[in-house]
């Protein structure tokens, strides 16, 4: 059965994104709270949807939930930027696009702390998921808002979804789902 590697090198950060040190992935989430640095991909398509990645069950967080089109952690010694770029392709086979830097914010859980930099970007290319995921769709937003709440999506989606992205959507004119 697959499994993350915990043996992964993730850059720990301060919370200015300036690299602090490094540790392992397992180090990282295991309850240490060491902070560290994530990528966050928002991909929607002309007409307002946003694709989201279905986690594998075997994921050693929020497994079987519906979250964020790429999310992945910065490995030590590369920028976010360069994370961003790897990520994508890694996750969901698109290259080139062109990102839109939403914002940076810490999220805690009871066994992590994540520096998450949030992107969106827009484009009706298919996304290719790989096999680190379950798949993935484009939802509308209408049905996002439905399923909030259900313990369909992760908390950290939800959380960063109703207070930043589904807000930075409608003040930008986004996509045709203006609800």
């Amino acid at each position: 059965m697959k499994s993350d590697n915990s043996k992964e090198i993730l850059s720990l950060v301060d919370e200015t994104g300036r690299v602090v040190g490094s540790a392992t992935r397992g180090e990282c989430h295991g309850g240490s709270m060491l902070l560290h640095s994530v990528v966050h991909l928002h991909l929607m398509n002309a007409a307002g949807d946003i694709y989201l990645q279905k986690r594998p069950e075997w994921k050693d967080i929020q497994p079987g939930k519906w979250d964020t089109a790429v999310g992945g952690h910065v490995d030590f010694g590369e920028s976010v930027p360069e994370a961003l770029h790897r990520e994508v392709r890694e996750e969901i086979g698109l290259e080139g696009l062109d990102y839109i830097p939403v914002c940076s914010y810490v999220f805690a859980s009871d066994r992590e702390r994540e520096l998450v930099n949030v992107h969106i970007a827009v484009s009706d290319r298919v996304p290719a998921p790989s096999d680190e995921l379950d798949g993935g769709r484009f939802w509308p937003l209408v049905e996002i808002d439905a399923a909030i709440g259900q313990q369909v999506f992760t908390p950290n989606f939800e959380s960063e979804y109703t207070s930043i992205i589904r807000p930075f959507i409608l003040a930008n004119h986004f996509g045709k789902n203006k609800v």
